[in-house]
């Protein structure tokens, strides 16, 4: 796990080119390195280079690159540079650099294969070599052969472009930026924001009528698959393009088919216990390679359980991590407790180190994108707590989108049916058990459907503010947003067959939800405190057969993740699997009611500041008026809006983050 970044620039032909260090800054660099650098607190590295091209144009190319050092300490050190490959006549024999960010779980594997085929590896075990000689061999076709989470670019000088692609969920993170004859792009936002405002300083690096739609986007949902600053993108996973400055981001050969295998005419088969028993066994224990300690995270659940039970399979000496929370109904410990008795791990329970308003303001701007999940927090304190025994934990992200864990999994279909009922009826059922900001859980959640029924479907279901809310806030159209959201039919109401319509709100959890909310949140939480987090739920052959399998066989009488039950109950009790879900929550409500960690005083300070949604910022006009009553509501416990002021408060303290590097600070 890394930190990676880099800056390609062209000088036209007949432009005489000024020296390297002019056309692409040290500061420039430094900026770059001081965004990423908490990712790889083991090392650091740079590489620059400069050719001509066949049409005469001067390419200049810089790579910086921050390192965690998990595999080969001796020989994995970054920019990997190769000056030459082994056969003058093949295309890719000219200097090659690699940065790369992730893990490739069959590197050995891959390694003997280009052995075979002539390949001398300088290395002992470095993953980041297999790349290199990869590249050499196979070009675009070496990323479908992957088998792992990363970001990489490749710098090739024989064709003057660098190459970028990430895993196929993105694990791992990759931003870029294009402006003229400049490319950039980092490992995290806040580097490119700030280069972006350094090299173009007359223009604002914030267009507001081009990501309006995208902020009011990630206000209602927490997240998106664009991102709220005006022209920096994420590196789509599995996504070609090439641009002007001849940056070629290359598909992983995997998206374009899940664009086809999660749709309901895919998801025709049937699947044995035994097989998902062999395919997880199998992700598991390709996860555990590495030459730095290894542990697995270990909640009250059934992934991480099976997780554990795997790895104890594999290996006899198996550590387990908890991490006890501040607050008893959200603490965990003791059911993970039963869990590794009964497994016989090593258990630890660790403490955790919680300062909410301080990390949250951390988070945000070391993020430097509007995050709306506060799970957050929680995933920053167990990824504190786990570093300070190991440097690699094995989770159980992916689980729920993969098996259908989700309690909206079970109603995704009912929606469609659902079409021909008057919406004034529906909305009368949300009014009679109490409305969507009832505190309590059940009739919440009774009502919350109803509402969802009358409005946008599912993506009400996915929203921080369903639409009856959202309009209030903002005034704008919540239909218009939902639209551009990453949804298919089935979330917004067109889809008339039940079955098609869950299964295309499936697809939209496995390509948005996953990757832009649970991975996102995983990636930035362990990274800020150098811990890598592999996740075998999301091995490429699990995944690749899981998809095709129908939906009543991963529920099997609508039991929610009732296939991977089976798989559970050969290696534990029916009182561990039957657990009811706790899910990885915090309490945020009621500490801005409490202050709990100076949360009330952040949020009352943030929010009643003089301007806290700059509309000439964020393009997108927030009626302040009602958030005040929100408050006052929330206070007074009249009403529960506890995600809903926290994704204010995030909003809010984004915008501060931005305006702060718009004057430079």
């Amino acid at each position: 796990m890394c930190g990676i970044a880099g800056i390609l620039k062209v000088h036209p032909v007949g432009t005489p080119p000024p020296a390297p260090e002019v056309a692409i800054p040290e500061a420039w660099l430094d900026v770059l390195d001081d965004s990423i650098k908490h990712r790889g607190p083991d090392g650091q590295g740079r590489f620059r280079d400069r050719v001509t091209r066949p049409d005469g144009s001067v390419v200049d190319v810089a790579f910086v690159h921050r390192r965690l050092s998990i595999i080969d300490h001796a020989g994995g050190r970054q920019p990997m540079v190769s000056e030459r490959g082994p056969w003058p006549e093949k295309p890719r024999n000219g200097r090659v650099a690699v940065v790369f960010n992730g893990c490739i779980y069959n590197h050995r594997e891959l390694r003997r294969e280009l052995q075979s085929a002539g390949h001398r590896f300088v290395s002992d075990h470095s993953d980041t070599e297999v790349l290199i000689h990869g590249w050499r061999e196979w070009g675009h076709e070496l990323f479908a052969k992957l088998d792992g989470m990363f970001a990489v670019a490749i710098w090739d000088a024989s064709s003057g472009a660098i190459v970028l692609t990430r895993d196929r969920f993105g694990e791992k993170p990759l931003y870029e930026t294009d402006h003229g004859t400049m490319y950039v792009f980092a490992s995290c936002v806040p580097g490119l924001v700030r280069i972006r405002h350094m090299s173009v300083p007359r223009s604002s690096p914030f267009s507001h009528a081009a990501q309006f739609d995208c902020v009011a986007r990630w206000m209602r949902f927490g997240w998106d698959t664009e991102l709220p600053v005006a022209r920096i993108i994420a590196t789509p996973p599995g996504f070609v393009h090439r641009n002007a400055t001849d940056v070629v981001v290359c598909e992983t050969g995997v998206m374009n088919d899940w664009g086809t295998r999660l749709q309901f005419d895919g998801r025709r088969e049937s699947i044995r216990v035994m097989e998902v028993d062999a395919l997880l066994s199998a992700a598991v224990r390709s996860r555990l390679d590495a030459d730095a300690s290894v542990g697995v995270f270990l909640s009250g659940g059934i992934d991480s359980a099976l997780v554990a039970a795997f790895a104890r399979e594999d290996s006899r000496s198996v550590d387990a991590f908890t991490v006890r929370m501040p607050i008893a109904q959200f603490d965990e410990s003791e059911a993970a407790a039963q869990t590794a008795r009964h497994l016989g791990v090593r258990h630890h329970v660790l403490a955790c180190d919680a300062n909410p308003a301080t990390d949250l303001v951390q988070t945000v701007t070391q993020l430097g994108l509007p995050f709306g999940d506060s799970s957050l927090l929680p995933s920053v304190w167990v990824s504190r707590a786990a570093r300070s025994a190991v440097k690699v934990a094995i989770g159980g992200d992916g689980g729920d989108e993969l098996f259908l864990g989700y309690e909206r999994h079970r109603i995704a279909g009912i929606f469609s049916r659902l079409k021909r009922v008057p919406s004034r009826l529906l909305r009368f059922g949300a009014r009679l058990f109490g409305g969507l900001d009832v505190e309590f859980n059940r009739r919440r959640r009774v009502a919350r459907f109803f509402d969802a029924a009358a409005h946008d479907g599912y993506v009400d279901l996915l929203s921080i503010f369903p639409r009856s809310l959202y309009e209030q806030v903002t005034g704008y159209d919540a239909q218009k947003s939902a639209s551009r959201h990453r949804s298919g039919r089935a979330l917004r109401g067109h889809c008339e067959d039940p079955e098609l319509a869950a299964n295309e709100a499936y697809e939209v959890d496995l390509q948005g939800y996953l990757p832009e909310d649970i991975l996102r949140k995983t990636d930035t939480a362990s990274m800020a405190v150098g811990l890598e987090v592999r996740a075998p739920f999301l091995a490429r052959e699990l995944v690749d057969r899981m998809i095709r399998v129908r939906p009543d066989v991963l529920m099997p009488d609508g039991e929610r993740k009732g296939l991977l039950k089976q798989v559970a109950r050969k290696y534990l009790p029916d009182s561990i699997v039957d657990r009811p879900k706790m899910g990885f929550s915090i309490p945020i409500g009621e500490w801005f009611r409490t202050d709990y960690g100076g949360m009330k005083q952040l949020l009352l300070d943030t929010l009643g500041g003089p301007d806290p949604f700059p509309e000439d910022l964020l393009g997108i006009t927030i009626n302040r008026r009602f958030v005040a009553t929100m408050v006052e509501d929330h206070m007074s416990r009249r009403r529960d809006h506890s995600q809903r002021l926290y994704m204010l408060l995030v909003l809010a303290i984004w915008a501060e983050w931005l305006r702060g590097v718009q004057r430079g600070s």
